[in-house]
């Protein structure tokens, strides 16, 4: 059920009857040389695709641009910053609270949002609102470990294949390669080196880590569309049944 295929007059007898919306951000940027840069998105998409015949939830349109300011270097990628992000996302919520929204289910597909989304879940909660994230990657992670990756690794990738295989780019992917810091110290992630067995934070711009954009244990060459249609499948359905549960958590009094 799309908010965006509803009238007004729907959508108000919705409301009347229901206080909570599924509402979707992710992200356009760099996810190495192989996957389109709407992968944070796509995902999500297919995920609703498969959520909404399961749910009578509410489903917003969907948020395509996300905070990811480290990626900015690669053509294409278009960041919103932590600050404009946390004022779009304030106003959305803020406008389904005036129409009775008090619960606020965000899928989202890409890490960098999570910040933001902390900052506006404890808004909303001190206004009597509540905010999950259900963040579909980390998800995975949990439902089967095999599922665990990186960016734009093979569980991304695999899941670019289960919305559309023609989409991935199998000629262009590379192996991962870290660019070192210096001689006695390496890139270990997107905001991680290592120093003498520890590992330090050093948020940089990833053109100054990877050349081709993708980071993680998962290499992208082992994702296959079976793996792909299984992981979202398996999320879309633990999703159906925490929007299910979301419905009677109690509410904070604000």
């Amino acid at each position: 059920m799309r908010l965006a295929n509803m009238t007004w007059v729907q959508a108000k007898e919705y409301f009347d009857q229901n206080d909570i919306v599924l509402l979707c951000i992710g992200s356009t940027e760099c996810h190495g040389k192989h996957l389109p840069l709407g992968t944070d998105t796509l995902i999500p998409e297919k995920l609703l695709e498969l959520i909404e015949p399961k749910t009578d939830v509410a489903i917003a349109p969907t948020l395509p641009f996300g905070a990811c300011d480290t990626l900015a270097d690669f053509p294409g990628t278009i960041s919103l910053g932590t600050d404009t992000l946390y004022e779009v996302l304030t106003r959305i919520t803020q406008g389904y609270r005036a129409h009775g929204v008090r619960r606020f289910a965000v899928l989202n597909g890409h890490g960098g949002n999570n910040p933001v989304l902390d900052r506006v879940a404890v808004d909303l909660y001190r206004q009597g609102c509540l905010l999950a994230e259900l963040n579909w990657w980390l998800m995975a992670w949990d439902l089967n470990p095999a599922w665990k990756g990186g960016h734009g690794g093979a569980e991304e990738t695999a899941g670019v294949m289960a919305v559309d295989p023609s989409l991935v780019d199998l000629s262009a992917i590379e192996d991962m390669t870290l660019k070192p810091v210096s001689a006695d110290m390496e890139s270990t992630g997107f905001k991680s080196v290592r120093f003498k067995g520890v590992e330090i934070p050093m948020p940089r711009p990833v053109t100054e880590i990877t050349d081709n954009g993708w980071i993680g244990p998962d290499h992208p060459k082992n994702a296959t569309e079976a793996w792909g249609k299984e992981m979202l499948s398996a999320c879309a359905d633990y999703i159906v049944d925490f929007l299910r549960a979301f419905r009677s958590v109690p509410l904070p009094r604000g």
